[in-house]
């Protein structure tokens, strides 16, 4: 393939994406306006539906303005050749790998995550404060980002060496080998993540005893669920928004509720939440996730080693010489339509997992607290009540509320 046809690629794919992003948006725009469904009357009142509406409306506008701007960078960056004067820049320094790839990510990096820092900050302290959810500081907004160059640092550049020196002395075959090292990676970082890592962001508490803990220890007894402790995390020094996740494999399971959840919930309507959670270990879906997940990984690995040493691709980036960082970079955008297509794929996976979940709820504990408490989230998140069909089926990783509402009727 010719230096030119892969640029032509290259642009084409990240002009292809802007636009279906832009379509899916304007879709979702016009969604939105239809009549609230019965099964969700008591969402919203007059009022707050129209909140809602501003809402989406307001951040819809604003991820159309960030993408266009992004997607100009990466144009005019490609079209004057900036990432090949990056290589030459990071050559000058040291010509050896992997130190090059370490200089050449490490400022590209910094200077990506420094143009979203405005938009971030917008996006934080003036959407999201004026709707009510940001509840964040700007000495954690800077704080975070210290700790994220940290661990990116740590564990991404560490990461990078290991990748670049498996290909500098195995070549195109290195994917077979730096898999084994990636999968031990996220099986690591899914088992530690709750106790390493989530507590360098926020804290993390176990749930006091009181309700709520006899409530859920005594559904965790009838479904044998080998409960070891519910954690609270701090969720409101950053957000109103509430969640609850389950994390962890073996014997590091971690139930987490957020303590925006706690605050806005009956008892019953968290039981139900921690019972869909416990639906999704019963179901064996986090198991599932990581096997997908590392078998994606493999798949991405795969196609990397076919162009990994490719010299039209690094020319076609800019560069004057063969570059891993450059051909990786390449590949990041060339493997977009893959990455999208598999996106949707796990997206119908996830899906089904959430309505198992939800029927494991609905079915060993109650459904109505569970539709509730989707009610009353749906409502304090400002959650739009009907997205279009084609977002859903492309960008959701879990059902509607409404369709989530219907499945567990039908159960009762």
């Amino acid at each position: 393939m010719s230096e030119k046809t892969i640029v032509i690629l290259v642009l084409g794919i990240l002009i292809f994406d802007f636009l279906l992003d832009l379509l899916l948006s304007f879709l979702n725009e016009k969604s939105s306006n239809k009549p609230i469904p019965e099964e969700l009357n008591g969402v919203y009142d007059d009022e707050k539906y129209q909140k809602s509406q501003d809402y989406q409306n307001t951040t819809g506008r604003f991820g159309k303005i960030s993408g266009a701007l992004s997607l100009i960078v990466m144009v005019v960056a490609i079209g004057l050749g900036w990432f090949g004067l990056l290589d030459d820049w990071a050559r000058s320094f040291s010509p050896l790998a992997p130190v090059t790839p370490l200089i050449f990510f490490g400022v590209l990096f910094v200077i990506s995550d420094l143009m979203g820092i405005p938009f971030s900050l917008y996006q934080n302290f003036v959407i999201e404060a004026r709707f009510g959810f940001n509840k964040m500081t700007l000495k954690t907004f800077f704080t975070d980002k210290v700790k994220g160059y940290l661990l990116a640092t740590l564990l991404g550049g560490g990461l990078l060496v290991i990748f670049v020196l498996m290909v500098e002395v195995i070549g195109s075959d290195f994917w077979w080998y730096f898999w084994i090292v990636i999968t031990v990676f996220l099986l690591a970082l899914n088992m530690l993540y709750t106790s390493l890592l989530l507590p360098l962001f926020n804290k993390l508490v176990p749930l006091e005893e009181g309700e709520l803990k006899k409530s859920i220890a005594d559904f965790a007894e009838k479904v044998s669920f080998p409960l070891t402790q519910v954690f609270v995390i701090d969720g409101s020094k950053r957000s109103s928004k509430g969640n609850a996740f389950f994390s962890g494999l073996g014997k590091k399971k971690k139930v987490v509720l957020y303590d925006t959840l706690i605050a806005k919930h009956s008892v019953d309507e968290l039981t139900a939440v921690f019972a869909h959670e416990v639906g999704h270990y019963k179901k064996n879906h986090i198991y599932i996730g990581t096997f997908i997940s590392i078998v994606q990984t493999g798949l991405m690995l795969f196609l990397l080693s076919k162009m990994i040493l490719n010299t039209e691709v690094s020319f076609a980036m800019g560069g004057e010489v063969t570059a891993l960082h450059l051909n990786m970079l390449a590949f990041g955008i060339l493997y977009s339509p893959v990455s999208r297509i598999l996106g949707i794929i796990m997206n119908l996976i996830s899906r089904k997992h959430e309505y198992e979940a939800d029927a494991y709820a609905a079915t060993h504990f109650a459904a109505q607290p569970l539709i509730d408490g989707l009610k009353k989230m749906s409502g304090d998140h400002l959650s739009n009540l009907t997205p279009h069909p084609a977002n859903v089926f492309i960008n959701y990783s879990h059902p509607t509320v409404l369709q989530r509402i219907r499945a567990m009727n039908l159960l009762k």
